[in-house]
């Protein structure tokens, strides 16, 4: 359903293969590139529909930043050994994978677009020039489109008609959700990926797979807010009636309360991390000020510990989660989707799952906030079943065939072309 699901060529291979329609069977390879951790998801699609892992792998996040690519050779040595560790356990070589999209200030828009049937039944052509139209009043300069979403068609007085296909009308509408991103990022990205012998099959929203893993369906129909807490990054996703309304990416995540740590304490990196996942808190208590921790001071011997009350570190906490949950409350509420968002929040990353978080959120927000916990499909290890995982399965539940509207119908058009396109030269002429 987007510009990068026709998958990045090797170099001399003008060929493209078929696309496959409605449920994939597999197997198929997921890849969640983070800032904090790179996550690779072999699995397939059983006979009850339902994913099983057939492989998994995951590393310490290194050359990203922001959900961006920083160092690209440092980047490809965590894919591949993420990658690696999958294909051992799967006994399977990727030659392809999905991948989370991050990177390149994804923006999200809402278009109308309306289309001459003449009375006649709608067919899949129709659907396709519906497509191709909202695609091209979408376009913008320096960005490509990674997703065109349709929400709901509309066949003359026939309103919220999922397939329109059979019906007859004079004027086919159809509701598009498109989100599109930096094309500097995302050839940065793919030109990463190739670079570990491996094809992007498709990119996928992050904030959208996160919702996929922990919503259930009478959240994703009411109304509902998905934050997809990360290391980097906050993605944010509204769902409503079943669809994806909106999403956004923020530039904070669980980072930067780290090195808020590290520079008010002047203590090294790795222990802000140990001092923040031990002791941190978004909310005080009263034993906070009785409670003292050691702490290590930058460039000191190692016997040079200095202690400071647990309170400290909350203090350093509060502030940045409050900025974050204000920056998404200021996002919903440019979105225009306030009602459409209904009251509810779901919280999920790894990040969310610091005391205090949910109840932080809920008073930002003003709405109901639960902690979301990605349903684990078959095989996928324990240690990767909690809400830093949610991206992860939520692409794996997409590689499935989930959450993909129309299925069966190819929507796409003007093959060879785009993005995809440019990625191959620059492959050809760099790589």
């Amino acid at each position: 359903m987007n510009d990068l699901s026709r998958r990045i060529l090797p170099p001399g291979d003008d060929t493209e293969p078929p696309r496959p329609r409605g449920r994939a069977s597999g197997p198929f390879g997921v890849l969640d590139i983070g800032t904090t951790k790179i996550v690779c998801i072999i699995g397939r699609t059983e006979s009850d529909g339902t994913p099983r892992v057939l492989g998994f792998g995951w590393q310490k996040g290194r050359g990203v930043r922001g959900g961006g690519i920083t160092d690209i050779e440092e980047a490809e040595r965590a894919i591949r050994a993420a990658v690696g560790q999958a294909e051992n356990e799967a006994d399977i070589r990727l030659r392809s994978v999905i991948v989370n999209l991050s990177c390149g200030q994804p923006e999200s828009r809402l278009f109308n677009v309306q289309w001459p049937v003449g009375g006649r039944a709608v067919t899949e052509a129709d659907l396709r020039r519906v497509m191709q139209e909202g695609r091209a009043r979408a376009v913008s300069e320096g960005r490509d489109i990674i997703h065109a979403l349709p929400l709901a068609f509309s066949a003359d007085d026939a309103q919220g008609v999922a397939d329109p296909r059979g019906l007859h009308c004079e004027t086919l509408a159809a509701r598009l959700h498109v989100v599109d991103a930096l094309k500097t990022a995302l050839l940065t990205l793919g030109a990463c990926v190739a670079r570990c012998d491996l094809e992007v099959a498709e990119m996928v929203s992050a904030p959208m797979a996160a919702g996929m893993a922990t919503l259930v369906e009478d959240e994703r129909q009411l109304g509902t807010t998905v934050i997809d807490m990360g290391g980097g990054t906050t993605g944010m996703a509204v769902f409503a009636e079943g669809q994806l309304l909106h999403t956004a990416q923020l530039p904070v995540g669980g980072v930067h309360v780290t090195n808020d740590i590290a520079r008010v304490l002047s203590t090294p990196v790795a222990h802000a991390e140990r001092l923040k996942t031990l002791y941190g808190s978004a909310h005080a208590s009263p034993d906070d000020e009785r409670e003292m921790l050691p702490v290590p001071l930058v460039g000191e011997e190692e016997h040079q510990i200095a202690k400071v009350p647990r309170s400290m570190v909350v203090n350093i906490i509060k502030p940045r989660l409050e900025e974050t949950f204000e920056m998404v409350k200021e996002r919903l509420e440019g979105s225009g989707l306030g009602r459409a968002a209904g009251g509810r929040v779901v919280l999920t990353g790894g990040a969310s799952q610091m005391s205090g978080v949910r109840e932080m959120a809920g008073r930002v927000l003003g709405r109901q906030v639960r902690q979301g916990r990605p349903a684990v499909p078959r095989g996928l290890p324990d240690s990767a079943s909690g809400p830093a995982f949610a991206t992860a399965v939520g692409l794996l539940a997409w590689a499935g065939g989930a959450g993909r509207q129309l299925a069966d119908v190819d929507l796409e058009v003007e093959r060879g072309g785009g993005l995809i396109r440019r990625v191959v030269n620059f492959l050809r002429e760099r790589v």
